[in-house]
């Protein structure tokens, strides 16, 4: 807009030169031929004349200069006013990026936002879970103490997993859950199963001896030695208590013959003691 303006300044000065000039040279014309002398006889031209035809040379070469200054100045215009329309249409994609631009970091920010809304709900969720795989550890780590013998020794590896310390452990919260998960489905399998170990044990004289020992999920236990006597074992709070039987010592070994094919199977009564 203001060059615009300045162009109009300028066109406007251009027109004033022009008719300034054409007003001034007009005027020396007329004063110039009502001075001209008549000619002579000899036809020979009066110097007013001549100078007449001088200035009006000069006025000619007057016009062609306005003419070429005009025509310069027009083409200077026509430029301007191309580079002005690119500059323009250079802004007008401009604003279209920058609004794109105000788009995407709107978006970005409430992405982001999202994002941070979802960290912090899983670092409370992990947080928890953290808490639950601690307490549900505590607990095993005090069935562990209460397991028979080849129980124990089966789950060894599983438990040497399970982190001394839950606060300064390194251990990840889904590795704890799966060593969690894969003794509690051993202890589960032991709990419904019905197996013979061999063991040493103390019998009623004091003396150490090889038994044979049934074990009844993680409840009971019986053992037998090769002299026939007999014993009833039980989970306690720190490790299996033993209990010599000497009334039981025969259906024991025929419970035990029977799990090894040995007898045809029957029913057995033994002492149960539930607690």
């Amino acid at each position: 807009m203001r060059m615009s303006s300045k162009f109009g300044v300028q066109n406007s000065g251009v027109k004033i030169r022009v008719l300034w000039l054409s007003a001034v040279l007009c005027l020396l014309s007329i004063n110039a031929m009502a001075v001209e002398p008549a000619a002579d006889s000899s036809g020979a031209v009066p110097a007013t004349l001549e100078e007449t035809r001088l200035k009006m040379d000069k006025w000619i070469e007057t016009q062609q200069i306005i003419s070429k200054e005009s025509k310069d100045w027009q083409q200077g215009k026509n430029i301007l006013d191309g580079r002005l329309e690119l500059v323009k249409k250079e802004m007008a994609v401009i604003e279209e990026k920058n609004k794109l631009a105000e788009t995407s970091l709107a978006e970005t920010g409430k992405k982001r936002g999202e994002l941070i809304a979802e960290n912090d709900q899983l670092k409370a969720t992990g947080a928890q879970l953290a808490g639950t795989i601690t307490g549900i550890e505590t607990d095993i780590r005090q069935i562990y103490r209460q397991l028979p013998e080849p129980i124990q020794t089966k789950l060894q590896p599983l438990h040497q997993r399970i982190p001394a310390d839950p606060a300064k452990t390194t251990v990840s919260t889904a590795e704890r859950f799966q060593t969690v998960l894969g003794i509690l489905n051993e202890l589960n399998k032991a709990n419904n199963d019905i197996s013979i170990s061999y063991e040493v044990h103390n019998l009623a004289s004091g003396k150490p001896a090889e038994v044979k020992v049934i074990y009844v999920g993680l409840a009971q236990a019986y053992y037998v030695s090769a002299r026939g006597e007999a014993g009833i074992g039980r989970p306690a709070d720190d490790g299996w208590k033993w209990e010599p039987s000497r009334t039981s010592a025969r259906e024991i070994l025929v419970a035990q013959e029977i799990l090894q094919g040995k007898q045809t199977p029957a029913f057995v009564p033994l002492p149960v003691k539930i607690q």
